[in-house]
């Protein structure tokens, strides 16, 4: 994991942030559509200077005066102004910041009877590192046939980069790879040794494809969306997903998957073997 999270955060945010959406002119020679750090400096009420340190890693302790001044320039989402914070606690080693612990494997007993009752729905329960932990009969009949489930600790991101039926499975792989090594790097903590060991094995099984990602400008993952893919049993179907983070801290989040339209909604009751209309399209 890079050392810089934090600088590199706020660079991609400024770079991402057009002059008319903070009400400044576009001007000629920009080389890149962003802002400018001097505008950004402006806007928020500090140096240049100090905001190149900041994006160059050279300070580390930002004041949450300076943070909240630079959330409000760049025109940060809620969750966005979540990361800069925890990035900002992690990179300055506030020592209320939590250790990495290990990986929970274990699902309280409360959240593994809420997964029995969303059948026949698929739904699926990570932890930080993305292995699967619980899952409904209706998760296992679409993933059980691609071969995610195949192994005994099954890990979705350690599936989609070394298994070659993963690129078969998910017709818009790249994307869809970009966004798990994206959840990924969100989930994990600056100085996560379990983290780092599973990206430094990654890096050396799945080699460039992965390596590349991880080398990255690091952005928040979507939380929500419609993933397309291709069954063995059923052909097409597109999935809307919702991602929900349960409140504890070993990193477990709840992915629940609804068909995102009619034709999907009929392959799901095949698999399922219900009468149509089992599970109703969710669209918009």
């Amino acid at each position: 994991m890079s050392d810089n999270e934090l600088g590199t955060f706020l660079r991609t945010c400024r770079e991402a942030v057009t002059p008319a959406e903070v009400g400044l002119p576009t001007g000629p020679r920009r080389r890149t559509p962003g802002l400018r750090r001097s505008e950004v400096a402006t806007l928020a009420g500090v140096s240049v200077e100090y905001l190149a340190r900041l994006e160059q890693g050279r300070d580390r302790h930002p004041s949450p005066q300076v943070m909240g001044a630079l959330a409000d320039a760049l025109r940060l989402s809620v969750e966005e102004r979540f990361h800069l914070r925890r990035l900002e606690k992690e990179t300055s080693g506030d020592p209320c910041c939590p250790t990495a612990s290990v990986p929970s494997h274990s699902v309280r007993p409360t959240v593994r009877a809420l997964i029995d009752r969303m059948e026949p729905t698929p739904a699926v329960l990570f932890n930080r590192l993305s292995d699967v932990l619980a899952y409904t009969a209706g998760y296992e009949r679409i993933m059980g046939p691609i071969g995610l489930l195949d192994d005994e600790r099954p890990n979705l991101i350690r599936f989609l980069f070394t298994d070659e039926r993963a690129r078969a499975a998910y017709p818009e792989w790249d994307g869809f790879a970009d966004e798990q090594v994206a959840s990924f790097r969100a989930e994990s903590m600056l100085t996560d040794p379990h983290a780092e060991g599973f990206a430094d094995e990654l890096t050396v099984i799945a080699g460039a494809p992965f390596a590349d990602r991880m080398a990255a400008v690091p952005r928040l993952p979507r939380r929500s969306g419609v993933e397309r893919m291709a069954h063995p049993e059923v052909g097409a179907v597109r999935l809307s997903y919702e991602t929900l983070t349960l409140p504890d801290a070993d990193g477990q989040r709840l992915v629940v998957h609804l068909p995102a339209d009619d034709a999907s909604s009929a392959a799901l009751d095949r698999l399922n073997g219900r009468q149509p209309g089992g599970l109703r399209a969710v669209t918009g």
